[in-house]
């Protein structure tokens, strides 16, 4: 069946009208994959934010329970003993001048930087370079510390960053379409979680508008906000 046909059949499953439990919309998301490589799982929330401003801000991180699927490659800008300690944390990368200069050269075999706060007048370097591509070490966030090898274990074991775009709007990862519904679900829970303690204290109204659920070639399932709500802690 071509992608185009698949996607309409898999469309047809859901009712855009519905919002579904948490556990009937991630059983239509594994449902309705199609694609030939174990698609990612990904949570769609539009919150009740003016990101415009600064004091309306969601910026943060969570680690989630059941992990993300895949290998996160971590690298790490540290000296001396903290780049000891994230070596036997389990970092793929560690240095600093020269993984500066590798960067330069346009090297960006990495999935997540952290970084000691000594190091930052280094790595400020190479920010025009790792801010766009959302690589740039942030103390928000947690990739900012001396705290070195708890924030590798951290990364490796399916640490999710997540910020409010211009819309309002959070995107952000959970897990893959082989993993179980339970195991999908502890993920939206615990970043639904992350999202509500996160409610800055100028937000009025409706915090958590919409959520929905999707993998990634496949159509978008609105969730029951209010009964998910009903689960987060």
């Amino acid at each position: 069946m071509a992608i185009g046909k698949q996607h309409k059949a898999a469309k047809a499953k859901i009712d855009r009208t519905k919002a579904y439990t948490i556990e009937e919309a991630l059983s239509l998301v594994k449902e309705t994959a199609h694609a030939k490589f174990d698609e990612t799982v990904d949570v769609c929330v539009r919150l009740g934010v003016d990101p415009r401003k600064a004091d309306q801000m969601v910026r943060g991180a969570v680690v989630l329970p059941n992990g993300l699927g895949k290998t996160v490659r971590v690298l790490v800008f540290a000296k001396g003993e903290k780049a000891q300690e994230a070596q036997a944390a389990g970092a793929d990368h560690v240095g600093a001048d020269d993984l500066v200069a590798k960067i330069q050269e346009g090297w960006f075999d990495f999935d997540t930087a952290i970084a000691t706060p000594d190091m930052m007048g280094t790595v400020g370097k190479i920010g025009k370079l790792l801010g766009p591509r959302g690589l740039m070490p942030n103390p928000k966030v947690g990739t900012v510390t001396f705290e070195i090898g708890r924030a590798v274990q951290e990364a490796k074991s399916g640490k999710v960053e997540y910020r409010v775009e211009k819309a309002g709007i959070v995107h952000a990862p959970v897990g893959k379409v082989s993993f179980d519904v339970d195991k999908l679900k502890g993920n939206v829970v615990a970043l639904m979680d992350a999202l509500v303690k996160a409610k800055p204290a100028t937000s009025k109204g409706t915090y958590l508008k919409k959520v929905s659920v999707s993998s990634t070639m496949g159509p978008g399932v609105n969730i029951d906000v209010p009964a998910l709500q009903s689960q987060v802690k």
